[in-house]
């Protein structure tokens, strides 16, 4: 048996979900992080259990094809990016792959309907968000991959330039008020930013404690507080998209594309009554307005439905609740023609899933950023009595291992 420390050679067969590429040695499964399917290494044993062991990667004895340079100086000691060293071609293979896995494994669906990854024409500086770890001596940076250490960031690759311009501006001088995180928010279309909670007396050239930021999303300005979600990456880009009964903008960035896929794979007619689940700012339920008769957005948290009901303007047709999920969807009169589920990582409450059923709208869309709690919910609402229509993973979120999904699916049951 393997100890702790002791050195092992393998074969890496595949990535898997959390980042890490799976080996196996003496019928137990080794997690190697930063490796590369089909890749000979040579691993440091750091964990040991019973049916599993986790290495710390030592040497590249037969690299993969898909191995490339990583360019960010802080790649594999900083815990933001597990995948800089593979081609972007094979992260999106293997996102693919990931969500099949997933669904076969955890909800029992055989050879599931999930297609290609969606794309971006380039995978850096795309995030529109950032969250730095401030130290007492004013310095910036993020987490190490071990969770514990600080580790000084002085630009990021991943970050859109107005967050790199404020971290050049920000090191070494974010001082006072007790400080122990900094959020830097940019909007790609609009120009505006955000940085938050207030830094300095006031007097600094670069202004911060703003009480949101705008961003524009299909040509319908947001409003977004400090503590709201919104999605990452709202970077125009240049690429197809696979929609079927939406015509496509020029340059949709990919939060936009995650909108056009939800209200194409709806096939929306006008007519509909749609609930718009953990609506957060308003955005699905905003941008599909437009195309159906009533939206009913719900949003537990006070902040973003301040957010959600700013966005809202003159817009008649939408309304917005403020509660858990899991309270409001079983007692909403009425009838619902189509449901968009987009919840945190932790997916949906049961209540959720057995209200979706027992209503039995045609058409669902479930967004979704963590393939796991997908799965989950998914086999409830397969036996409940929806068809999987589609999987189609989109990449919000490049030189990760997250992965988000939008999938549709449709009922079959009895009325």
């Amino acid at each position: 048996m393997s100890m702790p420390g002791r050195e092992l050679v393998v074969r890496l067969e595949r990535l898997v979900h959390g980042g890490d590429a799976l080996a196996r040695h003496e019928g137990r499964i080794v997690f190697v992080p930063f490796g590369a399917p089909g890749e000979l290494v040579r691993v440091a044993v750091l964990e040991e259990r019973a049916d599993y062991l986790r290495g710390q990667l030592l040497e590249v004895i037969e690299p993969a094809p898909e191995r490339v340079p990583s360019p960010c100086l802080y790649f594999g000691e900083c815990g933001g990016c597990q995948w800089q060293h593979l081609d972007y071609a094979a992260q999106l293979r293997a996102k693919q792959q990931i969500v099949v896995e997933q669904l076969e494994r955890i909800a029992h669906l055989p050879t599931p309907p999930v297609r290609p990854t969606i794309g971006v024409s380039d995978p850096w500086h795309y995030r529109n968000h950032a969250r730095f770890t401030v130290r007492r001596s004013g310095h910036l940076g993020f987490t190490r991959t071990d969770r514990r250490r600080f580790l000084q960031i002085d630009y990021c690759l991943l970050m859109q330039p107005p967050i790199n311009a404020a971290l050049a501006e920000l090191q070494g001088r974010a001082t006072g008020q007790r400080l122990h995180q900094v959020v830097v928010r940019c909007g790609a279309r609009t120009g505006d930013r955000l940085i938050g909670p207030r830094v300095g007396d006031g007097s600094w050239p670069l202004p911060s404690g703003q009480p949101f930021y705008r961003e524009q999303l299909l040509g319908r300005e947001f409003q977004v507080s400090l503590s709201s979600f919104f999605q990452v990456n709202t970077r125009p880009d240049q690429r197809p998209l696979p929609l079927r009964h939406t015509p496509a903008p020029p340059d949709p960035s990919q939060a936009e594309a995650l909108v056009l896929l939800t209200r194409d794979r709806l096939q929306l007619t006008g007519l509909e009554r749609v609930v718009d689940a953990y609506c957060g700012v308003g955005v699905f339920a905003l941008l599909l307005a437009p195309f159906c008769a009533e939206v009913i957005g719900i949003e537990e948290s006070a902040a973003a439905l301040r957010d959600a009901t700013a966005n809202r303007g003159e817009t008649s047709n939408v309304r917005f609740l403020q509660a858990k999920v899991e309270d409001a969807l079983p007692t909403l009169d009425g009838r619902v023609d189509a449901v968009v589920i987009d919840p945190p990582r932790a997916g949906c409450k049961p209540a959720v899933l057995e209200a979706i059923i027992r209503r039995r709208p045609r058409r669902v869309v479930y967004v979704s950023c963590e393939p796991a709690t997908l799965a989950r919910d998914l086999r409830v609402l397969v036996d409940g009595g929806y068809r999987l229509e589609e999987v189609q993973p989109v990449d919000l979120f490049p030189q990760t291992y997250h992965i988000e999904t939008c999938t549709t699916l449709v009922w079959e049951g009895a009325w």
